[in-house]
Formats: C-alpha cells, sequence, structure tokens
C-alpha cells in the first residue's frame, strides 16, 4: 500500500483531534468522583438521588460522546497499526517486531497512567487489544470487517440477554413485587455500589503516595480487569479500524454520497436510540442495575451506529474545514493526541483529588460542562506551536524514540527483478 497523502493524514488527525476533546467530556465524570459515577447520575448520592442540572449534563453527554468517542478513537487506533506498519516496512524493518515493541511500551504507560493518576486507563487495554489484532492485520479487509462486526454484535447480544432478564428482576424488586432471594440481591448489589463508591473516594481524596499506594495493594490488577470488561468492544473497532483504512475510507477512496448516507443514518439512527435509552432511564429515576446496561450491552449497537455516523460527517467535513483556524486546531490536537490524553488526566486530577484542589465530589456535576470548556481550550491552546517547533508532540516523540531505540535504520527493500 502506497503512502497515504499529507491531506488523507491530516484527515485522520482531525478525527483524532475531535475524539480526543470528546473523550473529556465522558472521562470528566471519572476524575471528579468515583467509577461508579459515570454510570448514573443518582451516583454517588445514593439517597438524595441526582440533581436536575447533573441529570441534563449526564444525559446529553451520554447521547452525544458516550461510546462514540471512545469508539471513534478506537477505529482509528486500528488504522495507525497499518499505517505504522506500512512506515516500519518502507524503513526496511521488521513491522511486527516494531509493533510489538511499540505496543509493550504502551502498555508500561498505560500500567504507570493507572498506577500514578487514575483508575480510566484505556492505554493498557488498548495495547493488549492491538497486539492480538496485528496478528489478522494480513487478512483480505473485507472479512476481516465482516468477522469485526459479527463478534462485536453477537458478545453484546449475548451479554444484552443476560441484562434484560436482570433488568426485569430489578424492576420487580423495586415496584415491591421481587421475591425475598431477588430482594435479597438487591441489596447485596446496593451494598457492593456503596462499597465501591467508599474505596474510590478514600483514593480520590488521598495525598499523592497513598493514592498511589492504594491503588497498587488494593487493586494492582484493575488494568486486566478493564481489559476484560472492554474487550468485546476494543478488539473488534480495532480490526474494523484495520479493515476500513485497507478499504480506502481513510484515503478518500469513499464516494461522498455515501459517506452522507452513512452519516445520515448513523447519527440519527444512534442519536435516537440512545435518546430512547436514557429517557427511558430517567423516566425511572435512573434504577442502579439497569444503568449498568444503558450504560454497556444496551447502548452497543447505538454507539456503533453513531460512532460510524460521526466518522463519515467529520471525513466530509475535513476539506471545507481544512486550512480553517478550527481545523488546523483540531488537527494539531489529534497528532497530539497521546500529550492531550495523559497532560489531561494530570490537569483534571490536579483540579480534583485530595493532593491538588480537592473539588472531586465538591464541585456541582453540573459545573462538569464549564470544566469540560477550558479542557477544551487548553487542548487546542499549545498543539500548533509546539508542532511548528518540534515536530512531534512531547510523549509522541518519546514514544517514537524509545520504539526505534537501537534499531538501525535499513535501506528499503529491492524492488522484484532489481539487482
Amino acid at each position: 500500500m502506497s503512502a497515504p497523502k499529507p491531506e488523507r493524514i491530516g484527515a485522520l488527525d482531525f478525527v483524532r483531534g475531535v475524539a480526543v476533546l470528546g473523550i473529556l467530556a465522558i472521562n470528566v465524570t471519572g476524575f471528579w468522583g468515583p467509577l461508579l459515577a459515570t454510570f448514573s447520575p443518582a451516583l454517588p448520592r445514593l439517597e438524595s438521588g441526582p440533581d436536575l442540572g447533573g441529570a441534563l449534563w449526564f444525559a446529553a453527554a451520554y447521547v452525544l460522546f458516550e461510546g462514540k468517542m471512545r469508539g471513534l478513537f478506537t477505529l482509528l487506533f486500528g488504522a495507525s497499526m497499518m499505517l505504522f506498519a506500512d512506515a516500519a516496512e518502507r524503513r526496511g524493518a521488521n513491522a511486527d517486531l516494531m509493533q510489538v515493541r511499540r505496543l509493550l511500551l504502551l502498555m508500561l504507560f498505560g500500567y504507570a497512567h493507572y498506577a500514578l493518576l487514575w483508575w480510566g486507563d484505556i492505554l493498557f487495554p488498548y495495547a493488549v487489544c492491538g497486539m492480538l489484532a496485528f496478528a489478522l492485520r494480513r487478512l483480505a479487509p473485507e472479512p476481516l470487517a465482516a468477522a469485526a462486526l459479527l463478534l462485536f454484535l453477537a458478545s453484546h447480544g449475548l451479554e444484552m440477554i443476560g441484562d434484560l432478564a436482570a433488568i426485569a428482576t430489578e424492576s420487580r424488586v423495586l415496584a415491591g413485587h421481587g421475591t425475598p432471594a431477588e430482594a435479597a440481591e438487591q441489596t447485596a448489589m446496593m451494598g457492593r455500589i456503596a462499597a465501591s463508591i467508599a474505596a474510590d473516594s478514600r483514593v480520590l481524596h488521598a495525598p499523592f503516595l497513598e493514592a498511589v499506594r492504594i491503588r497498587l495493594t488494593t487493586a494492582p490488577l484493575l488494568p486486566l480487569e478493564t481489559l476484560g470488561a472492554t474487550f468485546f468492544e476494543t478488539f473488534p473497532l480495532m480490526l474494523l479500524g484495520m479493515a476500513l483504512l485497507r478499504m480506502g475510507l481513510f484515503t478518500g477512496e469513499w464516494e461522498p454520497a455515501t459517506l452522507r448516507r452513512i452519516a445520515w443514518i448513523g447519527i440519527a439512527a444512534g442519536g435516537a436510540m440512545s435518546a430512547a435509552l436514557i429517557g427511558w432511564a430517567a423516566l425511572h429515576r435512573f434504577p442502579p442495575g439497569a444503568m449498568f446496561a444503558v450504560m454497556g450491552s444496551l447502548a452497543a449497537i447505538p454507539h456503533l451506529a453513531m460512532t460510524l455516523g460521526y466518522l463519515a460527517a467529520l471525513l466530509l467535513l475535513w476539506p471545507r474545514l481544512q486550512g480553517s483556524p478550527l481545523g488546523t486546531h483540531l488537527a494539531a490536537a489529534g497528532r497530539c493526541a497521546f500529550t492531550n490524553y495523559l497532560g489531561t488526566t494530570v490537569v483534571m486530577i490536579a483540579l480534583f483529588a485530595g493532593w491538588g484542589l480537592s473539588l472531586g465530589g465538591v464541585l456541582p456535576r453540573a459545573a462538569l460542562p464549564l470544566v469540560v470548556l477550558g479542557g477544551w481550550a487548553l487542548m487546542l491552546a499549545w498543539p500548533r506551536w509546539w508542532l511548528a517547533r518540534f515536530g512531534q508532540g512531547p510523549l509522541e516523540a518519546l514514544w517514537r524514540r524509545l520504539t526505534w531505540l537501537g534499531v538501525p535504520r535499513l535501506p528499503p527493500p529491492l524492488a522484484d527483478g532489481a539487482v
């Protein structure tokens, strides 16, 4: 495969920039409060329930961002692995070996991100899923895409069956019609929720070194648990991103009319389903057990549809925004996505953690959109200036340098028949 044209690389950076900004809109709740606060606006305050402003923000973020931005980022991660392999081969290196080195380093970055800063790291799962996905890179793109979609839909479909049964059970208990065993299980679940909130709040409000100690002594394998919880989203979407690159989506080979259809159908259908799910949850006052399904298996198809719709819409927008201030700032943010992702954690944890400004759980949830806007401003402000002087983001440059450390630059292989 020939090297993509610079304007197409710009399109990938533009989409990645939108995705990394959108991820903050979801992650901000995890920075602000315990893990379970990301599943429901009624948490962590079990007794009082959600405030209106916090519930509205949760619903808006759910419809617009939840799962969709992470989906975009995952598709692009799959595509970027193929681009890296092509670049390594042009450099005369072993693409498989170099990709393994690159992903092992990402795994170390991810575990350090978890241990030192935050429970919500995605780099460790991405590294593991990336190794598995990359092993399939030589498959033809059409069967690769089909296998990815089948795995995604089948795994979430099976999970959905169990979740719907659990929602029915919880509904009976909350209506006062459950059996004693069902009521006891609901009580036990609420106890587990309360214990999880207490444990996470302890870490959130601890001094820095104490927070690190707690994470490493009480949950040293949490990144592996996150991998297990997200595998059937991350792995198939990486495969799909790899296939879509080979099928020409990111290199301008798809007709604009096709992209418009995908954009309209994906965003409209996915948005409508997402709105229906969160609307049902709000009408039922965000039942705790049901919210795990609303954020998980029930949302899988809406998230996927809207992710693909967003992707098509952004690829259509890029030619119009290329060269504009908005387009260039977003593309620069995307080129520095690794630094922006980890840098955002540092800034947000400094705002919310006990060793920083201690705003976690204190600042009203309804104020989180203002925090997101401030984070977006920071993420857009520095990359163009930095790239004009250094060419790569600081963590991107470090990752690249470590990946290629000690690897000699070999001459490109001779073409067939060359002497």
